[in-house]
């Protein structure tokens, strides 16, 4: 049967700005008391009595670490369904999985409820429920009698959709609850003026809503068509809920991410009743999906919509922002005021050669209307001291930030990370192998950043004391190498960061990058004051082809002053990162820079079972790389180093990317190195 879908917005003129928005107006109340109406009537009055339609979509399991989650998050695993869509006036589903593929690529064993594997009927019944009321339950439908009374609406907008020579006026409707201490949605419906029909959806849910404590939000859009020029059906469908630990204030989040794109209706063809008998979404079973199968194209990965593999969807952020600004922030913040902290694994356990063993920990307390009060704390078994932090923070729901702090930490002087700390600690412990070149510094610290914009401003002022320090530990194996001779002064810090989070950019790149701009006023025990500028620059730039992938990294940095330089504030290269093929911090000046050139593409291996977490793909990333480290005017406690320093090397990432190897040779005074280390995606937490 032909049809006519018009896709939501495909061709929108944003009318004329309404007048100030006002809750629960004559105009309002009309509106809604109209499409809640509508609904009940299960549009009998349109002639749709059933039909049957394609859905095509994603869900998808992810992965975001680090302080902050600075970064997007990595898939975990992705699953591709087809299905087969039916609905029979007044409320009956049937959605049969005629095809289903997933990709594994990390370890995992989750499995998701019923019901994000198929599409919302109906915008959802007059009780919302989500993973099958495990995730949102018991929630009054906007549009539903009982919604009417528990809800405040507003006309914040009105759109006009051009559907050929016909133009429909849709008012955005805004809706928050009366209570929001209850369970309860907030965002906005988009309804047609003439017919009172549901066009959009979008919408979060109030904290009091989330059965699971471990959420932090569920973001809902639904979005319909006009199919035949009569009837709003679904057409397109996205869904997002995000989940932390409960226990340790720890930064890592599980993502699940539903996608679904419906087309391809067939109104009232007669679909017999007995079809809908049993749950709505079943497998089909396997006879009819071999003699019917769903026409999936090219791989898994390969076919994810770019908003898949996206941080955050805009849809499904503007959706957060706006529940944000409907209620209170307390309405929407996760419950527990109380947490143990730890950031990283090593916040709790490290080995190096000024501490030793060293153990520590942290607690976090909220105290309400997004401020906490944050305090850490480590001992170091062989250097006898202790370290800490205390804090007083606010944050925003948006991710911005305000934090006023003092603390005694020992401070690593690299730009970029070498290697992770974990291998750090063991590496150190066992063979003396320690890769850090650490300080101590005590000081107080104001800290501010913005987190709405594509590029994150920062900016912190602080007053510091620093001290060289000194190895105190002795490893199992062999010996450490002398600490750096850093020098003991005061100083005032100003520094101005600018961080990208990776994200695409032109020529289909994706680019990440942090620049950051450091002002100091050194005092000196001499009484005598100097001043220095340090500009600093880390790029990541990766471009895809095909299942294969070139990255390119660069680190650099420089010192600006007409005086000596304290020693930890020079510009530190060599080691895995930034110098394979050469000596941990081999090169040492007032000015440097990295480059790193790497090709990775997949080849044959053998599948490493992992038992209920699946098991490893046949296939290994080999990553073939080239680097170069310059510097400039070397540093006299350091054996001399001017120009350029390439070299050449091969890295090999198995086990879902999580363990690389890495061989190199430096080609101008260099050696040969090997490396084994975690995946550097999973530094971040460790």
């Amino acid at each position: 049967m032909k049809y006519r879908a018009a896709l939501l917005f495909a061709a929108i003129l944003i009318a004329p700005g309404l007048a100030a928005q006002t809750w629960n107006d004559p105009r309002t109340s009309a509106l809604v008391q109209r499409a809640t109406e509508r609904r009940g009537n299960q549009l009998a009055d349109t002639a749709l009595v059933d039909y049957k339609a394609t859905a095509h979509g994603y869900v998808t399991f992810l992965a975001q670490f680090g302080e902050g989650f600075p970064e997007p998050p990595k898939i975990v695993k992705a699953d591709e369904l087809g299905l087969e869509v039916y609905w029979r006036a007044p409320d009956l589903s049937k959605q049969r999985i005629m095809g289903r593929r997933d990709t594994l690529l990390l370890p995992t064993d989750i499995n998701y409820h019923r019901d994000h594997l198929g599409i919302v009927q109906n915008n959802f019944r007059n009780v919302i429920r989500i993973g099958e009321g495990d995730e949102v339950q018991d929630v009054p439908h906007p549009l539903s009698p009982v919604g009417l009374q528990e809800y405040d609406y507003a006309i914040h907008d009105s759109l006009q959709i051009r559907l050929g020579s016909r133009v429909l006026d849709v008012y955005e409707v805004r809706v928050r609850p009366k209570d929001d201490r209850k369970p309860r949605a907030v965002g906005a419906v988009f309804i047609d003026r003439e017919s009172g029909e549901v066009v959009r959806m979008a919408f979060s849910f109030t904290r009091a809503a989330l059965i699971d404590k471990d959420l932090e939000d569920v973001s809902v859009v639904l979005e319909n068509a006009l199919i035949e020029g009569r009837f709003w059906l679904p057409r397109r469908q996205e869904i997002e809920i995000r989940r932390t630990g409960s226990w340790l204030d720890y930064p890592a989040r599980g993502i699940i991410r539903g996608r679904w794109e419906i087309c391809c209706y067939e109104v009232n063809t007669g679909i017999p009743i007995s079809l809908f008998v049993g749950p709505e979404i079943v497998l089909a079973p396997p006879a009819e999906r071999a003699q019917r199968p769903f026409p999936f194209t090219g791989n898994v990965l390969d076919s994810l919509p770019p908003d898949v593999r996206a941080v955050t969807d805009e849809d499904v952020k503007k959706v957060q922002e706006e529940a944000r600004a409907l209620v209170r922030a307390q309405a929407l913040a996760r419950s527990r005021s109380f947490a143990f902290s730890a950031r990283h694994v090593s916040d709790v356990v490290r080995f190096n050669r000024v501490e030793g063993l060293a153990l520590g920990s942290g607690i976090l307390q909220r105290v309400g209307a997004g401020f906490a009060v944050a305090a850490s704390g480590r001992y170091g078994f062989s250097d006898e001291e202790l370290k800490g932090r205390g804090a007083l923070e606010y944050r925003t729901g948006a991710g911005s930030s305000l934090i006023l702090a003092a603390e005694r930490q020992y401070r690593d002087v690299s730009d970029d990370q070498e290697i992770s700390l974990v291998r750090n600690s063991i590496a150190a412990q066992e063979f003396g192998s320690d890769y850090t070149d650490t300080y101590d510094v005590r000081g107080v610290s104001l800290a501010w950043s913005l987190a709405r914009f594509g590029w994150r401003p920062s900016l912190e002022a602080a007053y510091e004391r620093h001290e060289p320090l000194f190895v105190h530990s002795r490893p199992a194996m062999g010996a450490f190498e002398q600490t750096i001779p850093a020098l003991g002064v005061r100083e005032a810090r100003a520094t101005l960061g600018l961080d990208k989070p990776t994200s695409l950019a032109l020529g289909g790149f994706e680019l990440g990058a942090h620049f950051g701009l450091t002002g100091v006023r050194v005092d000196r025990p001499s009484a005598i004051q100097s001043k220095l500028l340090r500009p600093s620059l880390v790029v990541d730039l990766e471009k895809p082809f095909g299942s294969s992938r070139l990255l390119f990294h660069t680190i650099a940095a420089g010192v600006l002053s007409h005086d000596s330089i304290p020693a930890q504030h020079l510009v530190f290269l060599g080691g895995p990162t930034s110098g394979p093929g050469y000596d941990f911090h081999e090169f040492i000046g007032r000015a440097g820079m990295s480059q790193r050139l790497e090709w990775r593409f997949l080849a044959p291996f053998i599948p490493i079972p992992l038992g209920r977490y699946g098991k490893a793909p046949g296939t290994i990333t080999l990553a073939p790389f080239a680097t170069a480290v310059w510097i400039d005017r070397s540093a006299p406690f350091k054996a001399t180093r001017q120009g350029w320093y390439p070299a050449l090397g091969l890295g090999a990432l198995t086990v879902f990317d999580v363990i690389r190897l890495d061989v190199a040779r430096g080609l101008r005074g260099g050696r040969w190195t090997f490396s084994v280390d975690i995946g550097r995606d999973f530094w971040s937490v460790l």
